[in-house]
């Protein structure tokens, strides 16, 4: 089976700070997979570290209110290119984040306060039936 999975959870510094999300747990998981690492906000040329942003009323706003929404959607069909091509079965997700966020993303106040909702890239799998899924339910489905 295939996963494609953000790329940050793999150890790839890729998140906006220059860090990673990498997650033991998840890497000991994927072993028996094969995986296609993804990062939709590297994918749309944003550099990293990069300004920290959130969906904004419905626009991918940096913190300082510049719009990176059309990076945020280039990456999100590079990604889905990527996600298609590759045949991968599921894509696993970083949670909250305004790309790949699942179900649950930053509000938009750069508060750390979290409201229901996908990112970029998530609404771009639905359109397509792709099945995504937050890394942390992925990893409580498969313990």
């Amino acid at each position: 089976m295939k996963i494609a999975v953000s790329a940050c959870l793999l150890g790839e510094n890729c998140k906006y700070n220059g860090g990673n999300n990498y997650s033991y747990e998840l890497g000991e998981i994927l072993e028996k997979y094969d995986v296609i690492p993804i990062c939709p906000e590297v994918m749309g040329g944003l550099p990293t570290p990069r300004t920290p942003a959130e969906v904004v009323n419905g626009v991918v706003l940096t913190k300082e209110g510049r719009s990176v929404d059309a990076e945020f959607k280039k990456g999100a069909e590079i990604a889905l290119d990527l996600v298609k091509k590759s045949g991968a079965d599921l894509v696993v997700l970083q949670s909250r984040s305004p790309s790949c966020g699942v179900g649950v993303i930053y509000d938009g106040s750069f508060s750390g306060k979290l409201i229901e909702g996908n990112g970029i890239f998530v609404k771009t799998l639905n359109k397509e039936g792709i099945k995504a899924i937050d890394v942390e339910e992925f990893i409580k489905i498969c313990q």
